[in-house]
């Protein structure tokens, strides 16, 4: 099944596939986020939820009289507690943010709960955050007047990835400007790999992927090229169930079901469909957090399949790396190896880690270290400044515009 979908920006609010059918879970779903808050807005005094300030700063408010104690993260930060104020409004103003999408939380008393003031939710399966945008300067992720590709939304019954609610694995494809599929001619394929908790339109509702592609395009930095964003779970239950992340053998359990199915079930789809080269070097791999430590195992372990290969603030604090990349080789490394990560993000020191025992087995990676945290502002640079490098030569000095 195929839908096209060029419209800029893809909104849903995607819930756990086994309780989407279960119509108690819907009752409670619709209570908990529309009758609630619409409750509290009825008795608190007028405010604004979100409030964005000349220094780019902003001043998020809930108000939750009853509360003892509320906290919100910005951007999947930690936690930082909010004041409360006589009339039982909460309040915390950020320091200044980039010019970007942000995400922010509250949790009250305990309890994760979404602003009753702002309809933007960010797409999560676990996660409960809205959205704010700071606006700044246009950016290459903003709406411009140039040639727009188009996002072609794909469903099918998958043999290999476990929990889909009717076996229904969704993938999403990018086809740049000017894609005909009437001519002979092909074109090479960025798979990127969305993070933990993310869905599979993560990429171009939060980071605004075709957006960059678009905008890229336009100004000559990219060759044109397909990109296919899958659901990047191999099981369903290591995003909904409890603790995954405390036992390597879910992770590397979770990581090679889904590896699997991209390659054995994505890839031969998205080429037979597509004008979709076949060739190892119009083949790149790419991702963030859990989706970037999926794409430098899969793409380290078959070099025969991809020649380019990315990690953003990638998950790959493993305790022994040996065993995670058994067949990695600098005899068959390939064309572009970037590893990057924010130098405020907790994933830092095993980023580097990971670096220097590359290195150490003769691997030549491309290093980015920017400014920054665990959040969408940093991937969406590592975005624009990735997607140049791919499928021509690589420069030996690339020239990185990142914060």
């Amino acid at each position: 099944m195929e839908v096209l979908l060029n419209f800029p920006k893809i909104f849903s609010h995607p819930m756990s596939p086994q309780n989407v059918s279960n119509p108690l879970f819907l009752a409670r779903l619709i209570f908990t986020f529309f009758a609630v808050p619409l409750a509290a807005m009825a008795r608190q005094p007028t405010l604004k939820g979100h409030e964005i300030n000349p220094d780019r700063s902003v001043t998020l408010r809930l108000y939750a009289p009853t509360a003892t104690s509320v906290t919100v993260s910005v951007d999947y930060d930690r936690a930082v507690q909010m004041a409360r104020g006589s009339d039982g409004v909460w309040t915390y103003t950020t320091p200044p943010l980039v010019p970007a999408l942000h995400m922010y939380g509250f949790i009250s008393d305990g309890m994760a709960v979404l602003d009753p003031l702002n309809p933007a939710v960010d797409p999560c399966l676990r996660l409960l955050t809205n959205e704010v945008t700071v606006p700044g300067p246009p950016q290459m992720w903003d709406l411009a007047d140039v040639p727009h590709g188009v996002v072609h939304r794909h469903i099918y019954r998958t043999a290999v990835i476990k929990g889909l609610e009717g076996d229904a694995e969704t993938y999403y494809v990018y086809t740049p400007p000017g894609y005909d599929s009437g001519s002979g001619r092909t074109y090479p394929v960025l798979y990127l790999l969305h993070g933990w908790t993310h869905v599979a339109e993560s990429w171009m509702h939060c980071g605004q992927a075709n957006l960059i592609l678009d905008n890229l395009a336009a100004q000559d930095r990219t060759v044109p090229m397909i990109v296919v964003m899958p659901l990047n779970y191999g099981d369903m239950d290591f995003v909904l169930g409890a603790d995954q992340w405390d036992d390597p053998s879910k992770v590397a359990h979770n990581l090679g079901i889904f590896g699997n199915a991209l390659l054995t079930e994505i890839i031969p789809q998205v080429e037979a469909l597509y004008h979709a080269s076949p060739k190892r070097r119009d083949r790149a791999i790419a991702g963030l957090s859990m989706g970037g430590g999926e794409s430098l195992v899969i793409g380290l372990e078959h070099t025969d399949v991809f020649g380019w290969v990315g990690g953003y603030s990638a998950a790959v604090g493993y305790e022994d790396l040996d065993a995670a990349f058994p067949h990695m080789s600098p005899r068959t490394a390939p064309e572009l190896l970037w590893v990057s990560c924010a130098t405020s993000d907790g994933g830092f020191p095993s980023t580097k880690r990971f670096i220097a025992w590359l290195k150490g087995k003769g691997m030549t990676p491309i290093a980015v270290e920017t400014p920054g945290i665990h959040n969408w502002a940093v991937w969406r640079d590592n975005l624009i400044n990735f997607a140049p490098q791919l499928f021509k030569p690589p420069a030996s000095s690339p020239s990185l515009d990142v914060r």
